[in-house]
């Protein structure tokens, strides 16, 4: 059974979006009359020819002819697919997305096979044909054997390389079948475009070998993207798929474990240094229909991240897509590289027995996610050790019933808490752990999502209150965006989130920026102010018990400071 968007909600979902904050969040707009300009992210320009109609919730460009709504700049600029830009949109203003249930015939697949097997025909001869696409890839070290083995390709920088090439070709391939395989675009005005141009090109390949997907990496400083991948279509899914899952299974009948990573060139980085055995999610987050095919082949996975805090919330979020399929002996670990290193680069420089001890080093799924939890409690002190039973029990409760992880987590829980017999049973949905971070929904987060949905709010505190939010928080986005808000008096959120547009914060902003609120502009203003006020307590709190601290060690050197902040202190609250 299938499942569609009701067409209601679509029209529903675009009456709300106001496609100025879309388009801005991600594009630099200014002012021109009744709607907004900027330079066109989809063709290289000087001039701005990118006007963005609130009036009408639409784009154009007057350049390259692109244009549409929220839901087609997301699918072109982003590469995502119709489905998955209607869940972005509708999650960016707090709406639910409706499944309705199609009862859709079989139908014949072999047209779409057909195409993606001649485009990877193209891309492979235009490949040969390019000096500048292959010194890239012989500046990533990879050699022509290993690049036919993946089947390597490059798209050339054309508006219609492709589709003039297949419509020529001795089966002259139609463009509603290349529209439909993802491998062309069509544009409001009809105009048909190659999707993939100046790129290198990454054949993905289904159980079968066949080509199912491409992902493409952009080359020299073209428009768009670094990374394009197909969009969703009849045969590629990319929540479900894994690059070099094809080419790891010919390698061996008999994997004993599989190691996920983020790019494709890590993977056939790793290949080409011996190591036959990774694969790489498509751009999106590995979940839990991933981990389905994974322990499909293999009954270990290796999720390898980078070692900075975004690599730390990918891996979190691995685990809690994995925990679910742990059991029957089933293994999970996480493998952390060094900062600015990839599995590409790394293997590269130290070798492959450097990259398999670390493999042999990586951390297992309960130790990681116990030093997760435990992050920033003192277990000395029985409220932390009850804190740490409320934060894991979610979790156990996600690992199979009568498995011997299960028991395993339940014993390591035990230990730290020295309480047995936690009950497992979730007082609400599971939740990452709360610890010090952009991610932590502490009162600098609140103050955040009212402040993106109001700038204007910092414009009305005195400057020492500015001067307080400023100070970090435990936050540093918060601190940020504070300061941002200050020195720009005309920011609206739009502009906030536009500042932030492709770096880590980005992803943070957004989602608070969705929380729903049934707060009017004077119920912002209060909740705010009684934010600031919290945060002041907060801060006089953590200034005291500094000081204390301080005195434990150096009595005489701190007795005065301490004498200053009391008087400070009486002063103020007579004051209030």
């Amino acid at each position: 059974m299938a499942f569609t968007i009701p067409k209601t909600f679509i029209n529903e979902l675009q009456d709300r979006v106001e496609i100025a904050a879309v388009v801005g969040s991600r594009v630099a707009l200014k002012k021109g009359g009744k709607d907004l300009q900027g330079l066109c992210p989809f063709h290289d320009e000087k001039t701005p020819s990118f006007t963005v109609s609130p009036a009408k919730n639409m784009y154009y460009c007057f350049g390259c002819g692109a244009g549409g709504d929220a839901i087609k700049f997301l699918e072109e600029f982003e590469g995502l697919s119709f489905t998955e830009a209607v869940e972005s949109l509708a999650a960016f203003v707090g709406m639910e997305v409706p499944r309705a249930q199609s009862k859709a015939p079989g139908r014949d697949l072999a047209p779409l096979f057909e195409a993606m097997s001649a485009a990877e025909d193209f891309y492979r001869a235009q490949l040969r044909g390019s000096p500048q696409a292959v010194d890239y890839l012989k500046g990533r070290g990879l050699t022509g054997e290993i690049a036919a083995e993946f089947k390597l390709g490059f798209a050339p920088d054309a508006w219609n390389g492709l589709r003039e090439a297949l419509a020529a070709g001795a089966r002259p391939l139609q463009p509603k079948v290349l529209l439909e395989a993802g491998l062309i675009g069509r544009n409001e005005r009809g105009r048909e475009y190659d999707r993939f141009r100046g790129r290198i090109m990454f054949p993905v390949r289904d159980g079968r070998g066949r080509i199912i997907a491409f992902g493409g990496r952009l080359l020299g400083d073209g428009q768009g993207p670094k990374y394009l991948n197909s969009p969703e279509t009849p045969i590629f899914h990319k929540g479900q798929e894994l690059y070099g899952l094809f080419e790891a299974r010919k390698s061996s009948r008999q994997l004993d474990s599989l190691i996920v990573v983020e790019g494709y060139l890590d993977v056939i980085a790793l290949a080409q240094a011996g190591i036959r055995n990774a694969v790489a999610t498509l751009g999106t987050a590995t979940g839990e229909d991933h981990y389905r095919k994974l322990y499909r082949y293999a009954d270990e996975v290796i999720c390898c991240f980078d070692g900075d805090a975004a690599g730390r919330r990918a891996a979190w979020k691995a685990l809690e897509g994995a925990l679910g399929h742990l059991d029957g002996g089933r293994r999970l670990k996480f493998m952390f590289l060094p900062d600015g290193e990839d599995p590409d680069t790394l293997v590269r420089r130290q070798g492959a027995d450097d990259f398999r001890r670390r493999i042999g080093m990586a951390t297992p799924a309960i130790e990681y996610l116990f030093a997760e939890l435990t992050r920033g409690l003192d277990l000395t002190a029985l409220d932390d050790r009850a804190r740490l039973a409320d934060l894991a029990a979610p979790y156990l409760q996600r690992v199979p019933s009568g498995s011997l992880l299960r028991q395993m987590m339940r014993s390591r829980l035990q230990e730290l808490t020295g309480v047995g017999g936690v009950d497992v049973r979730p007082a609400q949905a599971p939740a990452p752990p709360r610890r010090k971070g952009p991610r932590s929904d502490g009162l600098p987060q609140k103050l955040l999502s009212l402040l993106l949905r109001s700038p204007k709010l910092v414009a009305e505190l005195d400057p020492a209150d500015i001067d307080l939010l400023a100070d970090g928080q435990d936050s540093p986005l918060f601190a940020e965006v504070v300061r941002y808000a200050a020195a720009h008096a005309d920011a609206d959120a739009a502009q906030l989130l536009g500042r932030w547009s492709g770096q880590e914060g980005h992803a943070e902003l957004l989602r608070l920026h969705q929380r729903p609120s049934m707060l009017d502009a004077d119920g912002l203003a209060v909740e705010f102010r009684e934010g600031v006020e919290r945060l002041r307590e907060v801060a006089s709190r953590r200034q005291r018990s500094e000081l204390l601290e301080r005195m434990r060690g150096d009595p005489a050197e701190e007795k005065e400071r301490l004498a200053e902040y009391f008087t400070q202190l009486r002063s103020a609250k007579a004051q209030g």
